[in-house]
């Protein structure tokens, strides 16, 4: 599990294509000071699981499920990806709750500038925008973000400089593609109401047996 708050930006250092996979090498620094052989990195919000190592870098495979749904298959060497270890079990839950399971891409609009904050307007498909909601979590690139506002084409999230300086996020332009990870509740939210209509809806007896009374 992971938080949504980027540790640092490391870059792209080398990617082997299989026919529909690839493995790729990232080069960083604070991610490793405590890097293990089976370890979770989150690369751009992406779960990861680290098979190599040395010291400047890492290395994990992508199978073809990743590639489909995420961002990852469009990097290049030195493509800027954001970086984060699965959370310690003593840590402080910065962000919420960030799986590092894509859930598919969105497509940048726009970026504009309000004061002190940076607004960044993003596509998504009904698939995913039903998921998302005004004052609800985003994982963005595997960034910890706020929903500002939702439309049925898009919705947009208001960036602090301190976000802005310390992730990728800013650097993109209209048309480029981002990883998105809606909040596993509204998934789980959703699952649980699908069972209780047809059932016959929402009842005393439904919440009992689920625990809720």
């Amino acid at each position: 599990m992971f938080t949504g708050i980027i540790e640092e930006v490391g870059a792209v250092r080398h990617i082997r294509m299989g026919s529909t996979s690839c493995v790729i090498t990232v080069g960083a620094e604070k991610v490793l000071t405590d890097v293990h052989i089976g370890d979770s990195i989150a690369v751009n919000g992406t779960c990861l699981t680290v098979y190599s190592f040395d010291g400047g870098s890492f290395s994990a495979d992508v199978m073809p499920e990743t590639m489909r749904r995420t961002n990852l298959g469009s990097l290049a060497p030195g493509s800027p990806v954001n970086l984060e270890r699965a959370m310690a079990a003593n840590g402080r839950f910065g962000g919420h709750i960030v799986s590092g399971h894509i859930d598919g891409t969105g497509q940048v609009r726009s970026l504009r500038r309000e004061d002190n904050a940076v607004w960044v307007r993003i596509a998504a498909s009904p698939d995913i925008l039903r998921y998302i909601v005004e004052k609800g979590s985003i994982a963005i690139d595997g960034i910890s973000l706020t929903v500002a506002s939702v439309t049925a084409q898009d919705f947009a999230v208001s960036v602090i400089p301190h976000t802005g300086e310390e992730t990728t996020l800013l650097h993109k332009k209209p048309g480029d593609i981002v990883n998105l990870e809606c909040d596993i509740l509204a998934k789980y939210v959703e699952k649980l109401l699908g069972h209780s209509t047809a059932k016959g809806g929402i009842t005393p007896q439904f919440l009992s047996e689920h625990g809720f009374l």
